[in-house]
C-alpha cells in the first residue's frame, strides 16, 4: 500500500541515496583524473546503460519514438542539468569536498520554488517562505565561521550554488518535456544532449588528450564507472520517475536529504571531519526544505 500511495517519495528518496553514491565517487575519480574528463566519461557511460535498459524494455536503443516537443524541453534540460550545473558541481567537488557542495546543493528546492513564483506565477505562501528561510539558515550555519566568515573558498560556494540551480531549472524543464514519457528513456535524450555539449566544450578546450588518458586509468574508471551508474543511469531516471509521481516541489525536498546521508560515507572515504557546526546546519537545512513542502 505504501509504495502504491507514495511511489514518487520513495523514488526521491532513492534518488538521494544514488546521489549520495555517485557524489563520493565522482569525487574520488575528479581528485585522480579531472572533473572535465569525469563529467564526460560519466554522462556516454550513463547513454551507453540507459540505452542498454530500454533496448530491454522497449525495443530500441534510442528514443526514436519521442516527440519533438519531448526531445526541445528534454534536450535544453540536458544542458542546463547535465552540462552546466553538473560542470559547476564537479569544480565544486575539487574545491571544498563533495559534503559541502552537497550541503550548498539543498537550496536546489528553494531554488526550483523561486522560478516557479517568477516564471509560473505560483505565490509563495508564508510556510513556504519561511521554509525557505530556515532552509538558507542551515547553509549559513555550515559555510560560516564564527563572525560570519567563509570558511570554505568563495569561489567554491559559487561553484555548487551554481550546480543547485542547475539542478532546479533542470528538474521543471525534465517534466515540462517529459509528461508521460518514459523516464528511462527521457533520461537518455537529456544524457545525450548533455554528452554533445560536453563534448564541444573539450573539443574547444583541446581537452581529448586528457579524456583518453583518463579513459585508460583504470582506477579512475571504477570511481566512474561505479558513479555513473548510480548518477546519470539509477539516480536521475529515478529522479524523473518521482517528478512524474508526485510534486515537483515534494521531490526536490527528499532529494536534497543527501547532504544528510553523504556526512558518514565522505568522513570514511575521505577522512574529512564531521563537526558539530555542519551537522546541526545540515539537519536545519532540510527541516528548512521539508517545511517548504509540508
Amino acid at each position: 500500500m505504501l509504495l502504491q500511495t507514495h511511489i514518487g517519495e520513495i523514488a526521491s528518496l532513492l534518488t538521494a541515496v544514488c546521489w549520495t553514491l555517485s557524489a563520493i565517487f565522482f569525487e574520488k575519480a575528479g581528485r585522480r583524473v579531472g572533473s572535465l574528463s569525469v563529467n564526460i566519461i560519466r554522462i556516454f557511460l550513463g547513454v551507453i546503460f540507459l540505452g542498454l535498459t530500454t533496448l530491454a524494455t522497449r525495443g530500441m536503443f534510442f528514443p526514436m519514438d519521442a516527440t519533438a516537443y519531448n526531445w526541445f524541453w528534454l534536450g535544453i534540460s540536458g544542458i542546463v542539468g547535465f552540462f552546466l550545473g553538473d560542470l559547476f558541481l564537479f569544480r565544486s567537488y575539487l574545491i571544498i569536498g563533495s559534503r559541502t557542495s552537497q550541503l550548498v546543493m539543498s537550496l536546489a528546492p528553494m531554488i526550483t520554488a523561486v522560478i516557479g513564483w517568477f516564471f509560473l506565477q505560483e505565490i509563495l505562501s508564508p510556510k513556504s517562505i519561511l521554509g525557505i528561510v530556515v532552509s538558507v539558515a542551515g547553509i549559513m550555519i555550515v559555510v560560516a565561521g564564527k563572525r560570519l566568515k567563509l570558511n570554505v573558498p568563495l569561489r567554491g560556494f559559487l561553484y555548487a550554488l551554481g550546480g543547485a540551480l542547475g539542478q532546479a531549472v533542470g528538474l521543471i524543464l525534465s517534466k515540462k518535456g517529459m509528461g508521460d514519457y518514459d523516464a528511462v528513456a527521457a533520461t537518455q535524450i537529456r544524457a545525450i544532449f548533455g554528452f554533445v555539449a560536453f563534448a564541444l566544450l573539450v573539443t574547444v578546450m583541446r581537452r581529448w588528450k586528457r579524456v583518453f588518458l583518463a579513459a585508460g586509468d583504470k582506477e579512475g574508471m571504477k570511481g566512474i564507472t561505479v558513479g555513473a551508474v548510480f548518477g546519470p543511469f539509477v539516480g536521475v531516471a529515478l529522479s524523473l520517475f518521482a517528478v512524474q509521481h508526485t510534486e515537483t516541489g515534494i521531490a526536490s525536498a527528499l532529494m536534497a536529504l543527501t547532504p544528510i546521508f553523504i556526512i558518514i560515507p565522505s568522513a570514511i572515504m575521505f577522512k574529512e571531519k564531521i563537526t558539530a557546526r555542519q551537522v546541526i546546519g545540515a539537519v536545519i537545512s532540510i527541516a528548512g526544505a521539508s517545511i517548504f513542502f509540508l
